[in-house]
């Protein structure tokens, strides 16, 4: 007799961020039988950008890393390699505010890396003693306790209280708006832990292994950034363009999960009945998804709240270059939180990549809030831009008012990678395979857009791999 003929195993993307799309379009590429559903009314999740006056402006992030090679693929596999853009060589430096001066991170010091001596001794960003403490690092034994240990522990052990809180809390704070009392060195900067263990100091470990190319730069390798020509929302309307339009299905908050036998029956508003799939991949932010899984599986819910979030608002606004009385030479600054101001960070997009901005213009956006003032992120919009707007005319001399202003509010929307974030994430992982469910996104094993990309195409590929192997069993 002839095989039995059967429809082709249905699946579920929930979430249409970069790593929910980024999802689809591998599912879409290996030929499956997908439905992705956004709650939204548009693609893209935080990443958005807004066009204005001829100022181009990001509502979160304003690039990627190239190191790994995850968003560069997509990219290429949604044709707009070629727009990738790199950042202005001329300003590829990290800068810090320092007793209220905005001051270059020493050459060479990347993240909690001290490559050169000489930086770090002319820099007046350390006191001497800071200084001191700072060079005795390859001196330093190295721990021999495996277990996780925070960023605030590791940089004050290895590095001194001084460096710590005047150069990695404000670089830490500048990547994951978090308390680097509580952040796990394991899961959030594993290369220096490895450093350590291997060659017994951060300063012996850099040396060898600096290139030529990373030379010269500070704070972050502001040479392995880039974006698309026309702004971060080019990669999601190019990932879009490759989907679908009937397979995408925006404004549909997916409310209640539940079990069937093998499948998953999803409910919308009102317990609207939205479909029965066969494989269901959630890409929502841990707390969204725990809601929605604890009725399923409490200790996989239960587990999945453990993640916390801290959120930020940005201010963006555009000015004339002349309003901006003592211009920076870097893509922006960074705050330590001992300076005690209402900031964390100022970013210059137009500084960063051509066409932001008209000529004469600039763009600038300020952030506020973060694990550590998380009350400022929720004042009203017009007292966030006065906080902008009075934090950079101490800092960068901004006179006059800005010729508009806008603010993005991203409460609870970044993930908090604390101690013992690993294993947490493997119980995770463990408990949703037990479940039958793929999980993806910032929440897990990175939050850059590469490392989303790649969450979500390692979910789908997952899922591919379960649907072959059903496909081959039924055919023998």
């Amino acid at each position: 007799m002839p095989p039995t003929t059967q429809s082709p195993p249905r699946v579920a993307v929930l979430g249409g961020g970069i790593t929910g799309l980024a999802a689809a379009l591998r599912l879409e590429e290996a030929g499956a039988d997908w439905t992705l559903f956004e709650a939204a009314p548009r693609l893209g999740g935080v990443i958005q950008t807004v066009e204005r006056d001829g100022y181009r402006i990001e509502r979160s992030a304003d690039n990627f890393l190239t190191r790994e090679p995850w968003a560069t693929d997509l990219c290429r596999r949604v044709g707009i390699e070629s727009e990738l853009l790199p950042t202005d060589p001329a300003r590829r430096r990290a800068l810090v505010v320092n007793r209220g001066r905005i001051r270059r991170v020493p050459e060479g010091f990347v993240l909690m890396a001290p490559q050169k001596a000489w930086p770090i001794l002319t820099s007046p960003i350390l006191s001497l003693a800071g200084k001191a403490r700072l060079m005795v690092e390859p001196f330093i034994a190295t721990r021999r306790d495996v277990a996780d240990e925070s960023i605030a522990a590791f940089s004050r052990r290895r590095l001194g209280r001084e460096a710590f809180e005047r150069l990695v809390q404000p670089l830490v704070a500048g990547i994951y708006t978090a308390d680097p009392e509580r952040l796990s060195m394991a899961a959030t900067m594993p290369q220096f832990v490895e450093q350590e263990q291997r060659h017994g100091s951060l300063a012996k470990a850099a040396l060898r292994r600096e290139t030529p190319s990373e030379r010269g730069e500070s704070g972050a390798r502001y040479g392995l950034f880039m974006a698309p020509r026309n702004g971060m929302q080019q990669l999601i309307d190019a990932v879009t363009a490759r989907l679908p339009s009937e397979r995408v299905r925006t404004g549909y908050a997916i409310e209640r999960v539940e079990r069937a036998g093998d499948a998953w029956r999803l409910f919308g508003a009102a317990d609207e009945a939205l479909g029965e799939f066969d494989e269901f991949l959630i890409t929502l932010p841990a707390p969204a998804a725990a809601k929605l899984l604890r009725p399923v599986d409490e200790t996989l819910g239960a587990a999945l709240a453990e993640i916390e979030y801290a959120g930020c608002s940005v201010v963006g606004m555009g000015v004339a270059e002349e309003q901006i009385t003592r211009p920076i030479d870097g893509f922006g600054f960074v705050v330590p939180t001992v300076e005690g101001r209402r900031v964390i960070a100022a970013s210059f997009t137009s500084y960063k990549f051509p066409g932001r901005a008209p000529k004469g213009k600039a763009i600038v956006r300020v952030f506020i809030g973060g694990a550590l003032q998380p009350h400022l992120a929720d004042f009203d919009d017009a007292e966030l831009v006065t906080i902008a707007c009075e934090e950079l005319a101490d800092l960068v001399g901004l006179r006059g008012e800005p010729e508009f202003t806008t603010v993005a509010r991203w409460p609870q929307r970044m993930p908090q990678y604390h101690v013992g974030h690993l294993d947490r994430v493997a119980a995770i992982e463990q408990a949703a395979q037990r479940v039958g469910v793929e999980l993806a996104g910032a929440a897990y094993r990175g939050v850059g857009i590469p490392q989303c990309v790649r969450s979500g195409e390692q979910a789908a590929e997952r899922v591919i791999a379960r649907i072959t192997a059903s496909k081959t069993s039924h055919h023998d």
